[in-house]
C-alpha cells in the first residue's frame, strides 16, 4: 500500500503559566491508504495536539506533514482549503460539534455546501438534490429520513454522533481522523459506532486515524498502534501484537486498566 500521511519529527510546545510545556516531541508516524492507524494514550499524552496539527490548525515549532507528498504547512489560503477536503474529522462530543440552530440535514451538507464540484460516487445518484443527498447519508449511518428535520437536541448522544460521522464520511475524505468519537457514549452505545466506523472505513476504502485513552476501541479499530505518553511515542505495534511480552511498561498499564 502507498503512503497517504507521513508525519516527520513533529516538536510543538506552549507557553503555559510561564512555563514551557511540551506537548508533542519527535513525533514520526505514516499512514497508509486504507489503513486505520490507532493512537492510543492517557489525557496529557499529546493525542489532542497532534490532532490539530494533522488538522493544520495548529504550526509546529519543527517538523512536516505530507498528504500525498504535499506538506500541509507550506499550504496557505485556498490551496490548503482544497486540500483540507481530502481530510475530514469526528470529534469526542457530537452536541458541540454540531449547530444547535440547524436541523440535522443541514449540518450533514456542510461540507458539501462548501465544496459543490465534490461528487462521490456513492452519491452520485442523489448529489442534484441536497435534501436527497443527506437522506442518503443519513441511511449509510443508521438514520432514517424521519431523522431529517430533527434538531441535535431531539436525538440521542449515539445519533448525534452518527450524524457527526455521517457528515465527515459526506466528501469521501481520503483521511478520516476520529479523535475520541465513543468516550462520550454510553457502552453499548460505544459498540455500535466503532461497528459503524469501521464498516464505512472498510465500504469507503479510506484511511482512518483513530485517537482514544481506550486501548480496548482501539484495537478494535486498528491494525497497528501507536502509544504515546508525555508527547512522545513510547511503543507501536500490529493490532494482534498487543498481548506480545515485547509491549512497553506502559501500553501494559493501559492493558490492564480495560482488563
Amino acid at each position: 500500500m502507498n503512503d497517504l500521511l507521513i508525519v516527520n519529527r513533529l516538536f510543538k510546545t506552549y507557553r503555559e503559566s510561564g512555563s514551557i510545556v511540551s506537548a508533542v516531541q519527535d513525533v514520526s508516524l505514516r499512514i497508509s491508504e486504507g489503513e486505520c492507524l490507532g493512537i492510543v494514550g492517557e489525557s496529557g499524552s499529546g493525542k489532542s495536539t497532534l490532532t490539530r496539527l494533522l488538522l493544520a490548525l495548529d504550526q509546529p515549532d519543527s517538523g512536516e506533514v505530507l498528504l500525498n507528498g504535499t506538506s500541509l504547512f507550506e499550504l496557505k489560503g485556498r490551496a490548503l482549503r482544497e486540500t483540507r477536503k481530502h481530510i475530514q474529522v469526528v470529534f469526542q462530543d457530537p452536541t458541540s460539534s454540531l449547530n444547535q440552530r440547524l436541523p440535522i440535514w443541514r449540518s450533514i451538507m456542510e461540507p458539501l455546501d462548501n465544496f459543490p464540484d465534490v461528487k462521490p460516487s456513492f452519491l452520485a445518484d442523489v448529489r442534484h438534490s441536497r435534501r436527497d443527498t443527506a437522506a442518503k447519508l443519513l441511511e449509510m449511518v443508521g438514520l432514517q429520513a424521519a431523522h431529517m428535520d430533527r434538531y441535535p437536541h431531539e436525538l440521542s448522544g449515539g445519533q448525534r454522533q452518527r450524524v457527526a460521522i455521517a457528515r465527515g464520511i459526506s466528501l469521501s475524505p481520503k483521511l478520516l481522523i476520529c479523535d475520541e468519537p465513543t468516550s462520550s457514549l454510553d457502552v453499548s452505545v460505544q459498540a455500535q459506532i466503532l461497528h459503524l466506523l469501521k464498516s464505512m472505513q472498510t465500504k469507503l476504502g479510506m484511511a482512518c486515524l483513530f485517537i482514544s485513552h481506550d486501548i480496548a476501541a482501539v484495537r478494535i479499530m486498528s491494525d497497528r498502534i501507536i502509544v504515546m505518553k508525555a508527547g512522545r511515542i513510547v511503543d507501536q505495534f500490529a493490532s494482534d501484537q498487543m498481548m506480545s511480552e515485547d509491549r512497553h511498561e506502559y501500553t501494559r498499564q493501559l492493558v490492564a486498566a480495560v482488563s
